[in-house]
């Protein structure tokens, strides 16, 4: 058995595919510039949701909302209990609402914060490069240094 170009059931090359008006995505032209025009409309949204960001943030919500609902609940559940294994269970619901409320701010101080800053000191930057690029004429050198700008 073997793949000679006038065998049954061989694969067609993928050439013929693409003269018949078909795109690597099979896709005709009129599906394909649709297609185009909604992922130009929508690609702020396409990249945040691709970055994952979104669903990070509403789990951290979910688990900051849940820990501090336990906690409250354990806290309620101990004042109230009489019995051992009820106070028992009222300290593990207490101590997990803790911990997972806690655990999200240290996340969101440790991770979430630093990032945000990072990427605030990163737009500043930008905008200053591409401003100091629109002023300066082209071809006149590298653009000023600020600090040397400060001493004069």
């Amino acid at each position: 058995m073997t793949a000679e170009p006038g065998a049954t059931g061989a694969p067609g090359p993928f050439a013929d595919e693409r003269g018949q008006g078909q795109d690597v995505l099979g896709l005709g032209e009129r599906e394909r510039d649709a297609l185009l025009a909604w992922v130009g409309e929508n690609l702020p949204l396409a990249r945040r949701s691709a970055s994952g960001q979104r669903v990070f943030y509403w789990i951290l919500g979910i688990g900051f909302v849940m820990g501090l609902a336990a906690h409250v609940g354990g806290f309620l559940l101990k004042t109230s209990a009489t019995t051992e294994p009820l106070s028992l269970v009222a300290d593990l619901i207490y101590a997990l609402g803790w911990s997972l409320w806690t655990g999200v701010v240290v996340v969101i101080f440790v991770q979430i914060w630093p990032e945000a800053k990072r990427r605030q000191y990163k737009r500043a930057l930008d905008a200053y490069e591409a401003a100091v690029g629109r002023q300066a004429p082209a071809g006149s050198g590298p653009a000023p240094d600020p600090a040397s700008a400060e001493d004069a």
